[in-house]
C-alpha cells in the first residue's frame, strides 16, 4: 500500500489544539473545523468578531519590471490598471474558459504583486503561472510555507486591530493594504475577507504567528473576539454569496456561468490565457447559471443533491454548497441550474433523502453587513 502523507500543519495548530478545536484535513492541512460550536462562532462574527487561521492559504510574490504585464496575460483581469496599494479579485482559468482557481491580486508596489490562491490549489497556481510567465522578465517566489495568515472578522474588527498596530487601519479602504506593525511583528494589513463582514487579514512571518494570535485573542476578549474554524468561515460565505473552489467552481465551470463574469476584463489589450473562449461564451451566453435557493420544505440541500422543476422526472440542476443559515434561520444553498430556471423567485424542488423538497431561487448574496455601501470589488 501507498504511504499517506501527514497532513500538514500551521504555525497555530497547537494553539488550536489547546483550545479544544476539533481538527479535520482540509485540503492535505490539519485544520480547526471549530472550537465551540459552528453556530456560535457564525453568530460572534456576525455581531463581534472571529479570529481565522488562514495560514493554508498560498501566497505568491510576482516581481519584475514585466510583473503587470505578466500578470494580466496569466489571469482574466488586468492588474496593471491596479493602483499600488490596492487589490481585487481574480481567475486564472484554462485555455477553455475553465477556472482554474480564484484568488485576491495584491499590488504592494510598481513592480510587485502579491498573489493569494486557494489552500488545495496553491501548488497549481504556482506551476501555471511559472510556465505563463517564461516569456516575460519576471520573478515568481512561492513564500506559501514561510508566510502565516491571520484574519479577525466582525463589525468589531476594527476595535481589535487599531489598538494593536502603528498602521492607519481605520482610513484603509476595502480591497486596500499596507505596511504595518501588528502586536510587535512586521506584517502586511488587507482589508479583505470572506466572510461578508468588515475584517482584516494579516500576512506575516510563520514563526510569528503565534505571539500575534495569543496577543490577538487577549485583547480582543472584552470585545466578544473568539476563535473561528472552516465551519462558521463556510457557513458565513455562503450567506455572503461568496463561491468556494471544489463546490461552486471548478475546472469546469466558467467564469461566466458563476455569475462572475464581470471579473472577466475583454477590453483589455494584448491577448490572455482563455481569451478566446471566454469571449466566445459572452457571446453566445452561458450554459448554466450559479443562482442562490432559499428551502421551503424541510431539510438541508447539501453538495450534490439534484434539483428538479416541480413535479418533473429527470435533475436539471446541482447544489452545489448548502446549510442552515443562522443569520437567516432556514436552509439556503447555491446550485447552478439551467438559465431559463435561473430567474430569481422561480419554484423547484431539491432531491433530499430519497424525497423532495420545495425551494425557490433566489438572488446573490443572501446576506449584506447592515452598515456596508461597498460592493465586491473586480
Amino acid at each position: 500500500m501507498a504511504a499517506v502523507a501527514p497532513l500538514l500543519e500551521t504555525p497555530l495548530t497547537e494553539r488550536h489544539r489547546m483550545s479544544g478545536a476539533r481538527l479535520i484535513d482540509f485540503s492535505g492541512w490539519q485544520m480547526p473545523v471549530q472550537y465551540t460550536g459552528i453556530v456560535e462562532e457564525h453568530r460572534s462574527v456576525r455581531s463581534a468578531a472571529g479570529l481565522f487561521d488562514l495560514s493554508h492559504m498560498g501566497e505568491l510574490w510576482v516581481s519584475g519590471p514585466q510583473a503587470p504585464e505578466a500578470l494580466a496575460y496569466a489571469l482574466v483581469t488586468d492588474p496593471s490598471r491596479l493602483a499600488v496599494g490596492r487589490a481585487h479579485y481574480s481567475m486564472i482559468c484554462a485555455a477553455d474558459g475553465g477556472i482554474v482557481d480564484d484568488l485576491i491580486v495584491y499590488r504592494v508596489a510598481q513592480d510587485r504583486f502579491l498573489v493569494v490562491p486557494n489552500a488545495g490549489n496553491a501548488t497549481t497556481v504556482a506551476s501555471e503561472l511559472d510556465a505563463r510567465f517564461a516569456r516575460f522578465e519576471v520573478t515568481l517566489d512561492d513564500a506559501s510555507r514561510r508566510t502565516a495568515l491571520i484574519a479577525v472578522q466582525g463589525p468589531l474588527a476594527l476595535e481589535v486591530l487599531g489598538p494593536l498596530t502603528d498602521a492607519d487601519v481605520a482610513s484603509l479602504k476595502y480591497y486596500a493594504m499596507i505596511p504595518g506593525v501588528v502586536a510587535r511583528v512586521e506584517a502586511w494589513i488587507a482589508r479583505t475577507g470572506y466572510t461578508g463582514e468588515d475584517g482584516f487579514e494579516l500576512f506575516l512571518d510563520w514563526d510569528a504567528a503565534a505571539s500575534v494570535w495569543d496577543r490577538l485573542l487577549e485583547a480582543g476578549q472584552p470585545s466578544g473576539l473568539v476563535p473561528a474554524g472552516l465551519g462558521a468561515r463556510d457557513t458565513l460565505r455562503l450567506e455572503a454569496g461568496m463561491p468556494l473552489y471544489g463546490n461552486d467552481l471548478d475546472r469546469d465551470t466558467d467564469p461566466f456561468e458563476a455569475g462572475l463574469g464581470r471579473v472577466v476584463k475583454l477590453d483589455k489589450p494584448g491577448d490572455f490565457v482563455g481569451r478566446k473562449a471566454l469571449e466566445a461564451i459572452a457571446a453566445s451566453g452561458p450554459r448554466k447559471l450559479l443562482v442562490g435557493l432559499v428551502v421551503i420544505g424541510r431539510g438541508i440541500a447539501r453538495h450534490g443533491y439534484p434539483v428538479f422543476q416541480p413535479a418533473g422526472h429527470d435533475p436539471i440542476g446541482v447544489v452545489t454548497s448548502g446549510t442552515a443559515s443562522p443569520t437567516l434561520g432556514q436552509p439556503i444553498a447555491m446550485a447552478y441550474l439551467p438559465p431559463a430556471s435561473a430567474e430569481p423567485g422561480t419554484m423547484v424542488e431539491v432531491g433530499i433523502r430519497g424525497g423532495r423538497v420545495e425551494a425557490r431561487t433566489a438572488t446573490l448574496p443572501f446576506y449584506r453587513r447592515p452598515s456596508s455601501t461597498e460592493k465586491r470589488p473586480t
